[in-house]
């Protein structure tokens, strides 16, 4: 009888300690409520000045979240820097030369370790950053869930491989989220977010000098920044209506072979998305709401909880 109580005993203490484990892994809005109340509203102050000053930050700091969430997960990994022997993402071919806001993730994370020493992951930041910048360009907002831990690690390769080309043709984008586990319609919500933003001349000279499926008006303004040589780096709005504004013009300009970049426009390319463009097109709030959903799903990719990673006191490299 003895063993038989203490079997089962045994088994009740790996249940708990397998249920307390799993809790442990999960995210939470209320994460840092009592560790460190006034993260959040010091993040929001800090993204809030930052894009006061520049309008533009705000698509950075959502590209950044991006960037970091599809590779190897929502970890924080593309804020470290390369060092004499360390390579992080930060030279990947997606984000050389383009990424922006560091500045913005390391005045908050100083702020923020002022306030609360080695609580708030850069991770983290990152996360609310992204979601503070759609609100403050008048898109919608989301609970962000929070407890990422940052990472000790980066990939090189999985940030060359895994962050989708403005090159795409549709197929490869549908399985390029898929293999993120996003469905087509969550693909075509998240590329909402290029409603605000700039690409560089090089990302988009092929599609305005080669491919038909494109406004003449519009080609004609990009070939006047971007010439067919050189000047690979001049910038051009992704939405061209209203560069600065989070709404629905982007799905707009794609009905109307307006799309910047070739992966945008094989959205609406006479393939099986043009129906959920069309209806982003017209109806602002089912976009709100599905780009509001798909950033939540997007930030709950592979985040490291409970004693993996590390919260970095400099988020540009490991403690």
């Amino acid at each position: 009888m003895a063993f038989y109580c203490n079997f089962y005993l045994s088994v009740l203490i790996i249940i708990m300690f397998s249920v307390i484990g799993l809790c442990s892994a999960d995210l939470s809005s209320d994460y840092y409520e009592k560790s460190c109340p006034k993260a959040t509203y010091t993040i929001k102050n800090v993204v809030a000045n930052a894009v006061t000053k520049e309008r533009r930050m705000g698509a950075s700091l959502l590209r950044l979240h991006f960037h970091d969430c599809f590779v190897n997960g929502c970890d924080g990994s593309i804020l470290l820097d390369d060092t004499s022997d360390f390579t992080g993402e930060k030279t990947a071919k997606p984000n050389t030369n383009s990424l922006r806001g560091f500045d913005v993730i390391d005045k908050i994370k100083s702020q923020v370790e002022k306030l609360c020493p080695g609580i708030v992951s850069c991770a983290d930041i990152v996360a609310v950053a992204a979601r503070d910048s759609v609100v403050l360009l008048g898109g919608p907002s989301w609970t962000v869930q929070l407890g990422r831990r940052d990472s000790t690690t980066a990939s090189l390769s999985a940030a060359n491989s895994d962050i989708p080309s403005p090159i795409l043709d549709l197929s490869d984008l549908i399985t390029s989220f898929s293999n993120k586990g996003f469905t087509a319609k969550e693909m075509v919500a998240l590329a909402g977010g290029h409603t605000i933003g700039k690409a560089q001349c090089t990302t988009f000279r092929e599609r305005v000098y080669n491919e038909t499926n494109i406004d003449s008006s519009l080609a004609t303004s990009l070939k006047s920044n971007c010439p067919s040589t050189g000047g690979d780096d001049t910038l051009s709005s992704l939405d061209a209506t209203t560069p600065v504004l989070f709404d629905n013009h982007f799905y707009k300009n794609l009905v109307n072979n307006k799309g910047v970049l070739h992966s945008d426009q094989q959205l609406f390319s006479g393939g099986s998305t043009d129906s959920q463009v069309k209806t982003y097109s017209t109806n602002p709030i089912t976009f709100d709401a599905d780009f509001a959903n798909a950033m939540v799903k997007m930030g709950n990719l592979s985040p490291l909880t409970g004693t993996n990673g590390q919260i970095r006191t400099n988020c540009r490299k490991i403690n």
